[in-house]
């Protein structure tokens, strides 16, 4: 049925309806407007009379709008609190991608060489901003070309704006998969941009490598031959030819490196990432020295409160995602310079370097000492993030993609104390029921334990909340090893009494109980938590306590590891000249780690009686007796060990009672003893430390430390600025946690 409803006509106003309309309106206009009148009542003294009743420190509100609502409310479309006024700010008018094409603001075909250097240092600067953790509207995508590649027809800057959107999205899964960022890392968010995934990877590097070789060959006929001289024109077009060149190899080699980090198999991956990277650190030193060949930012007229600290360039606007941003407190993001971003690539790669020789690292405790030690030079997200995926890739339960995660703690646990039910000679090796107890306890053991060596591949400040987060979960493991202890103690005594099982996977787990709650003492320093009269509990329970559990574990571990090894590993029986060969000293694995602990607590002690000295004679500050209480601080600071069992919290009382603080009034008479033991437990520290062999930057560093520390020391006994009133100071730049102390 294809007819159509006819349109209804206009209704018909009759001649006497007409008549009353305009009457009525008539009559509408001739009424006097009468003024608009407000009956307003005062509520002041009612409003000052319930306020009254409000005890100091009460608030009074709705039920669904509290104080963190109203300090989290904002003001919509005031400048100071929406980030999408930002715009109205600039006094100039944004154009998108399409409209700058349009306008002839932006080229999208036959770039010069000098362009596209600027373009590309420009967008390297905003990469390394978002790696700093701004979002990627205010950093990469303020570069227009990344809006719409399509739309680019110049094919050296299509290769690399594709190049650059396939980096935002391999950088952007390495992070999310490896778990280790804060908000304050990095932002994943990506505003509804599209990152090239039409384009396969294999595609974006061969178009890279056609514009290499196309530039190639430009910087090939522009060489000066041998008797040719050239005009000073050719002679810049050459070296313009050879940064451009030096780029393109630079986005090539950097994108394949990250793409290498993917590969499945570990081993190779790394050592093909490896390569690549040290080309692009060979290639960055002509980068450098040939950012002034390329197209620098434009200062522009129209006033802007930061118009420095944007790249006004051509295919850039710092200002054209704003609308874009959620409507919250604007957040300032200032891109980096050319200069900044280049030292920013350098450290990067020097870090990847050294993320590298993780693959060659066995034994799951030298991977925790290797990411530990890694963490203390404060890496960036990017290089965390590979450093934890290498480790235990995304959806693999295999340590550097080879081992089981049990299979390795099963290795940690036989290089540690070698129990015997886990020893190939031992009779409780075959056992089932040992077998099903040991395998239940490393499968319970590989969460805690992957979290305490993914703790590591956080920031150093968030590094801290894991691990007081960890100890709960490392505390039920350590109640479970001493269950199976007891129950293999049993099993061990029935098939040979006289060799009882001692408590091997406690005193494992117990080792890596301790080494968090340092850690997380240890942080402390660094983030500068403790206050200077802090100091001297802090060290106390560092060395009397902390370290002193610390060495008992590593000095039982080591009896235990030396005791199994002769009953488990040694051949029997093999004749007169075998025995001998047995009676040859052994290397043992945990001598190091005995010499620096001891050598720690040892230093430890030494920088509490130096405090303490201070103490004695007033020379650091403590807080009014009427605004201060020890006891909150002192609990406030090792609360996180409450969920702790074993080594159990020391209680404020307790401590009290050891230190006898009491001695701490102001006795400057005491102060030259005190100072004396200070010199002779650093100088102890420093012949611990000298013990060590093979040692590494590290070690040298205490022991500059205690040197330093015990001569200070030996001065202050002798009398040295005894009547000076000015307060020594503590300098943290040589090591984060012992400090070198300086007279004024």
């Amino acid at each position: 049925m294809e007819m159509e409803e006819a349109a209804q006509p206009p209704p018909t106003v009759t001649d006497e309806e007409q008549e009353l309309v305009d009457a009525f309106n008539t009559k509408l206009t001739d009424c006097p407007k009468l003024p608009i009148t407000y009956n307003w009542k005062d509520i002041t003294k009612e409003f000052t009379d319930c306020c009254s009743d409000l005890q100091l420190g009460e608030l009074l509100h709705d039920a669904n709008f509290g104080l963190f609502e109203a300090m989290s409310a904002i003001e919509m479309m005031d400048p100071k609190m929406d980030a999408g006024m930002v715009c109205n700010q600039s006094g100039r008018k944004v154009l998108n991608f399409e409209q700058s094409i349009k306008a002839g603001t932006v080229k999208v075909r036959d770039l010069s060489y000098q362009e596209l250097i600027g373009v590309m240092d420009t967008t390297l600067a905003c990469l390394v901003t978002w790696l700093e953790g701004h979002s990627l509207a205010q950093t990469v995508f303020t570069n227009l070309y990344t809006h719409n590649p399509s739309l680019v027809e110049d094919r050296i800057l299509k290769a690399i704006t594709m190049t650059t959107l396939k980096m935002v999205d391999v950088i952007k899964d390495k992070v999310i998969k490896a778990s280790v960022f804060e908000e304050e890392d990095f932002q994943t968010m990506i505003y509804g941009f599209k990152l090239a995934t039409e384009v396969t990877d294999l595609r974006v590097s061969g178009m890279l490598k056609e514009v290499e070789e196309e530039v190639t060959r430009k910087v090939k006929g522009t060489r000066v031959r041998a008797g040719e001289t050239r005009s000073e024109q050719i002679e810049q077009e050459h070296e313009k030819a050879v940064a451009l060149h030096a780029r393109i190899k630079f986005f090539r080699v950097f994108f394949m490196a990250l793409l290498a980090f993917n590969k499945k198999e570990v081993k190779a991956g790394v050592a093909e990432a490896k390569r690549l990277v040290q080309q692009a650190i060979d290639i960055l030193p002509m980068i450098k020295s040939t950012i002034s060949l390329g197209t620098q930012p434009q200062s522009t007229d129209v006033p802007h409160p930061k118009k420095a600290d944007f790249p006004f360039l051509m295919g850039f606007e710092p200002l054209v995602n704003q609308r874009l941003l959620p409507p919250t407190f604007p957040r300032y993001a200032k891109i980096v310079g050319r200069e900044q971003a280049m030292e920013y690539f350098s450290a990067l790669l020097a870090r990847l370097t050294n993320v590298c020789d993780v693959v060659q690292i066995v034994g799951f405790h030298s991977i925790i000492d290797f990411v530990s030690q890694f963490s203390r030079g404060c890496p960036c997200v990017l290089s965390r993030s590979i450093l934890q995926q290498l480790i235990l890739p995304q959806n693999s339960r295999k340590v550097l993609g080879t081992d089981l995660v049990q299979d390795t703690l099963r290795d940690a646990v036989r290089a540690f104390v070698l129990p015997p039910a886990v020893a190939y000679r031992s009779p409780l090796y075959n056992n089932p029921a040992v077998k099903e107890m040991v395998d239940t306890l490393l499968l319970h053991a590989v969460r805690p334990l992957t979290n305490f060596l993914q703790a590591f591949g956080h920031n150093r400040a968030r590094q801290r909340d894991k691990f007081a987060q960890l100890l709960e979960d490392i505390s039920n493991l350590q109640d479970e090893a001493e269950k199976v202890d007891a129950n293999l103690h049993g099993l061990m005594v029935a098939q040979e009494p006289k060799k009882p099982f001692k408590a091997c996977f406690g005193s494992w787990v117990m080792y890596h109980t301790l080494r968090a709650m340092m850690a997380y003492i240890m942080l402390g320093f660094e983030l500068e938590l403790y206050a200077l009269h802090e100091y001297h509990y802090i060290y106390w329970y560092l060395a009397d306590f902390l370290l002193a559990w610390y060495i008992s574990t590593v000095t039982r571990a080591d009896a235990m590891l030396q005791e199994h090894e002769a009953t488990y590993t040694e051949n029997p029986g093999k004749g007169r000249s075998n025995r001998k060969k047995t009676k040859k000293k052994k290397a043992r694995p945990l001598e190091v780690e005995l010499l620096l602990s001891q050598g720690l607590q040892t230093l430890c002690l030494g920088f509490y009686k130096a405090v303490n000295g201070f103490m004695l004679e007033g020379k650091i500050q403590r807080p009014a007796r009427e605004f201060d209480n020890e006891r909150v601080r002192f609990e406030h600071r090792f609360g996180a060990f409450n969920c702790v069992m074993t080594p159990p919290l020391v209680q404020y009382d307790q401590y009290y009672e050891i230190c006898d603080l009491k001695l701490l009034e102001n006795q400057p008479h005491r102060a030259t003893d005190v100072y004396y033991t200070a010199h002779n437990l650093f100088v102890q520290a420093i012949l611990l430390f000298e013990k060590v062999t093979n040692t590494n930057s590290e070690t040298n560093i205490l022991i500059r430390v205690a040197k330093t520390n015990s001569v200070v020391m030996k001065l202050l006994a002798g009398g040295h600025k005894r009547d000076s009133k000015i307060l020594p100071s503590f300098d943290f730049s040589v090591h984060n946690t012992f400090p070198i102390i300086k007279l004024q």
